[in-house]
């Protein structure tokens, strides 16, 4: 590209706000879909459908076992997996601060490409916006994404009941410690790095084999598992 970090002009609907598009993000997230550049997406959705959206601020952007990126997709993907429903289809609004570096957006898109091709999602629509240097944390993402519900899924926090059991998939607290650390210089032991994944096939082959004998499904992010169970009860 002409630029090697962001400017005002990028995101001015002009010459490089197209050149942003043309050279940075079409090569690693075009479809048919997205490759029209229009509007929006029409989807060929049929059956019920879910609908979720999320906002991604963490720093710092590149973490052990993730990015913003990549948390940008498996958080929304993940968020309509809990609904018990299958993601297919996300947006992508990006929010970008004059000076950000051009090389570290093309390393977050290919984080993103990696989860979408991970999830088996396409990136079908989105957009771009400059903020002024000093007004931003360099970038700032939001994913909005729709599904389609899987059949025996009826997943809600109206069906707990007392004498339930909670099941766990993994460690807790991984990508909170690994976070932190990254954020205040520390160093923690190489087996301990982010979680963050798509868990739809995971989700998607429990609700084959338990069907309704799943009342609630939740991906801890903020507070941990601590609050999502504090929500719940």
């Amino acid at each position: 590209m002409e630029h090697d970090v962001i400017t005002m002009a990028h995101g001015a609907g002009g010459q490089l706000s197209h050149a942003l598009m043309e050279e940075v993000v079409l090569p690693a997230l075009g479809n048919t879909l997205l490759n029209v550049l229009h509007d929006g997406a029409v989807l060929p959705l049929t059956g019920r459908t879910a609908f979720t959206t999320d906002s991604y601020v963490v720093q710092p952007h590149f973490f052990p076992g993730g990015s913003i990126g990549r948390l940008a997709v498996c958080g929304t993907v993940n968020d309509l997996s809990m609904t018990g429903a299958a993601p297919a289809y996300l947006s992508l609004a990006v929010i970008l601060e004059e000076g950000f570096s051009i090389a570290t957006l093309r390393r977050i898109v290919a984080d993103i490409a990696a989860a979408a091709e991970e999830a088996g999602v396409s990136i079908v629509t989105g957009d771009t916006k400059v903020v002024p240097r000093g007004c931003g944390d360099g970038i700032y993402i939001n994913t909005a994404g729709v599904g389609t519900m899987l059949a025996g899924a009826d997943i809600a926090p109206t069906n707990i009941t007392a004498d339930m059991d909670i099941i766990v998939s993994g460690t807790l607290g991984d990508h909170a410690a690994t976070v932190m650390a990254a954020r205040h210089g520390l160093t923690l032991p190489p087996e301990i790095q982010s979680d963050c994944a798509p868990l739809c096939h995971l989700t998607a082959e429990m609700i084959a084999a338990a069907g309704d004998g799943i009342a609630v499904l939740r991906a801890p992010t903020r507070g941990g598992a601590a609050a999502s169970l504090n929500e719940l009860a």
